[in-house]
């Protein structure tokens, strides 16, 4: 008994060719079934479907991609000591053995906070702006002196709450040494009224206690070089009320307004600096030069050195 000869195939060469595949079968992926196999030996053939009811599989070829990095599919991800490298560190370098309390941020792109210190410090503060009382403190002040000032100004003026007037207070300063009164008197009331009325409202408040602390030197010195000697608390010519008020004029220039004002938004409301020193220097000129104007005289007379 002869066996058959096997029938040579259709294909070239008598090697075994792949059944074509057949019309209508809908597009496959590759990854539908992982024991699928496809030929690689030409873009131009034809896939081969394997026979799923034999038992044993068909050939792999070794130019099949296997692993997603192959495929293109694995991610770039960095090593765990790159990571490591590339974030900063703060703490010393030298250091061998770390604080085991300490956290760790292998992984954070961005270094953490620094701890706040323990007594609450911290020199991101770029300050404390809690002022508490210190703004009513301020309105109070302003208030007081503005306040007296008004009052001075509108008895000189209008002659209210017992005042002499102008006409009255021209009198007075021509008796009392001053020179072109009907100068010195208009700058005094207007010293005395419009630079009380600004230090009130807290507006431009270096040129308004400026003007109220020459008007009132000017009054110290007018009363203190009537009689030889310190007239501080004398009985007949004292000049304390006049210190009072031209120290706190002078306080009020340095500190500044507070925020309980029309400056509250000027950098002098809170924060006084080289233009309130300056507004101070430019009115103690100012009193001196015109008190030596529009009187004249030593008003240190028989005080110490000045004698």
């Amino acid at each position: 008994m002869t066996e058959k000869p096997n029938e040579p195939s259709a294909g070239a060469g008598g090697a075994d060719t792949p059944a074509p595949k057949p019309v209508g079968e809908p597009v496959r992926s590759p990854f539908d079934s992982p024991t699928e196999v496809f030929a690689t030996s030409s873009v131009k053939e034809e896939v081969t479907t394997p026979d799923l009811t034999k038992d044993t599989p068909a050939p792999a070829s070794a130019d099949v991609p296997r692993t997603d990095e192959e495929l293109g599919l694995d991610p770039e991800v960095p090593l765990y000591s790159e990571l490591k490298n590339s974030i900063p560190r703060q703490a010393d370098t030298k250091a061998s053995t770390p604080d085991p309390a300490a956290p760790t941020y292998a992984f954070a792109s961005i270094p953490p906070a620094p701890a706040v210190p323990a007594d609450g410090s911290s020199r991101f503060r770029r300050g404390d702006d809690r002022r508490g009382t210190l703004d009513l403190g301020l309105l109070l002040l302003r208030l007081v002196i503005g306040g007296t000032f008004i009052y001075h100004g509108l008895q000189k003026a209008t002659g209210w709450f017992h005042g002499p007037g102008l006409d009255g207070i021209k009198t007075a300063m021509e008796n009392g040494g001053w020179k072109h009164v009907d100068i010195s008197a208009p700058l005094l009331i207007a010293g005395e009224l419009g630079g009380g009325i600004l230090v009130v409202l807290g507006l431009a408040t270096p040129l308004a206690a400026g003007a109220v602390l020459a008007v009132i030197l000017d009054a110290w010195m007018w009363k203190q070089g009537m009689v030889p000697g310190f007239q501080y608390s004398a009985k007949a010519n004292s000049t304390e009320l006049e210190s009072i008020l031209a120290g706190i004029a002078t306080v009020l220039i340095l500190t500044g307004p507070g925020r309980l004002s029309f400056d509250r938004n000027r950098g002098w409301a809170t924060r006084p600096f080289l233009g309130s020193l300056a507004a101070l220097v430019a009115a103690v000129a100012a009193a001196i030069l015109t008190y030596i104007y529009l009187h004249g005289g030593n008003p240190l007379t028989g005080i110490g050195p000045f004698d």
